[in-house]
């Protein structure tokens, strides 16, 4: 019966048409706002810990310094962050609540009835409370004890305003929503005005309705001797898994969720045991030194769930789309991108690109047109102002809960996030 509950749940997070992916949509507006090369504006600090902001005016957003153990980076971000913190944790779990009631009931039939739409509430929240904490269980013994010694830390200095199980639960909401994302790594001949440097995106164009938006974070974190490298996350504030970031030693990562794969995916099975991919990621840029060794760590790990990912080395000027599921982990290059579709997934030479999901022609189409565009003359800035637009389906502007540009051959990184949707 519970098995009965969870699966039917988990099917609110699929999507519930493919109109997104089959449609004849144009792309979006052009994002027209200037980049902000200012330095960073120091604000406060704390044993462990230095909190600056980066850009100016409703675009500000948080960037985060932290040193010590996996506790201590933790705690120290916990002070730094306060209410943003709490907030993050409370606003998504609110949300994503709200997401499923949304998806299962009728909200005119919620405000007509104000007393049984917040029993309601109760009753699906308990139902993802269990699937989150389910999935929890069957991926714990695949994380290392960091994990929760840094959400310990976080719990800690909040003092009682959330609790660990609240913060895992946020940590593991990745592998049952995974997001819906686009990316290309390039280079050679694509970057030839760059000297053919390589340059990744990872777009997480998934939402810009819900908390995330204005939560933007970064952190970059310096582990002790013997606990990885330096490395930065892009991502929310408190936010301990990884969705992209890249690390000292140049390697970027992207990531995008499949809800259209196809048979060569094989079967998916929703909370799955394995290595939760969020800290696969982060483990990636955290302690591997080179494409090959992320390679190794993809290819060998139990995997929960399907996904594409994009690895981009700026030591050896290497990019490696996977095609990543529980059965596969396939290497993917330009000269055998996939899904092969010459219509709507062509081949382009020295780019790896996936828009928005695996049988995605419309997103796909667009992401490549762009892409062709600016073959020869890809560069961060008109990555930025041009490229992502292709991923946006409407007026808004930017498209997207964040974008990440990097040249990770000269260790330049551009981030963009979404304020307002104008």
């Amino acid at each position: 019966m519970i098995a009965r509950v969870l699966s039917s749940l988990l099917l609110l997070f699929r999507p519930t048409s493919a109109s997104r992916c089959q449609g004849s949509s144009s792309p979006g507006p052009r994002n027209a706002h200037p980049i902000d090369l200012a330095e960073p504006a120091f604000v406060k600090s704390v044993k462990n810990g230095k909190l600056f902001t980066v850009g100016q005016g409703d675009d500000k957003k948080d960037l985060l310094h932290l040193w010590g153990t996996p506790y201590e980076n933790g705690f120290a971000a916990g002070q730094l962050l306060g209410i943003k913190f709490h907030d993050f944790i409370k606003d998504t779990y609110r949300y994503t609540e709200g997401q499923i009631v949304a998806n299962a009931n009728n909200q005119t039939w919620c405000d007509e009835h104000r007393v049984a739409c917040p029993a309601l509430r109760e009753v699906l929240k308990l139902g993802l409370t269990a699937a989150l904490d389910l999935s929890y269980l069957r991926t714990k013994d695949y994380i290392q004890p960091y994990v929760m010694q840094e959400i310990q830390g976080l719990a800690d200095a909040s003092a009682g305003a959330v609790s660990v199980v609240d913060i895992r639960n946020v940590m593991w909401l990745g592998e049952l929503t995974r997001g819906a994302c686009s990316m290309f790594g390039a280079t050679g001949s694509a970057t030839k005005s760059r000297g053919g440097k390589l340059l990744q995106l990872r777009a997480l164009d998934w939402d810009v309705d819900g908390p995330f938006k204005d939560h933007a974070c970064i952190v970059v974190y310096h582990p002790n001797d013997g606990d990885g490298m330096p490395w930065a996350n892009v991502g929310f504030h408190g936010w301990t898994a990884s969705i992209t970031g890249f690390n000292a030693q140049q390697l970027g990562l992207s990531e995008i969720g499949v809800s259209y794969p196809d048979a060569s995916f094989g079967t998916e099975t929703y909370l799955a045991k394995g290595y939760p991919f969020g800290f696969l990621i982060r483990d990636i840029l955290q302690f591997d030194a080179s494409l090959e060794q992320a390679t190794g760590r993809i290819q060998k790990a139990t995997r929960t769930c399907d996904l594409l990912l994009g690895v981009g080395d700026g030591k050896s000027n290497e990019f490696s789309g996977f095609q990543y599921s529980p059965h596969v982990a396939r290497v993917v290059k330009p000269d055998n991108l996939l899904p092969a579709n010459d219509s709507w997934h062509p081949q382009i030479p020295d780019v790896v690109y996936w828009g928005m999901d695996w049988i995605c022609p419309n997103d796909n189409r667009m992401l490549s047109e762009a892409l062709k565009k600016f073959h020869g003359n890809l560069t961060a800035e008109n990555t930025i102002s041009d490229v992502t637009s292709s991923a946006s389906h409407s007026a808004r502007t930017p498209p997207f809960a964040f974008a990440f540009a990097s040249e990770c051959t000269r260790f330049h990184h551009w981030c963009v996030h979404a304020v307002c949707c104008r």
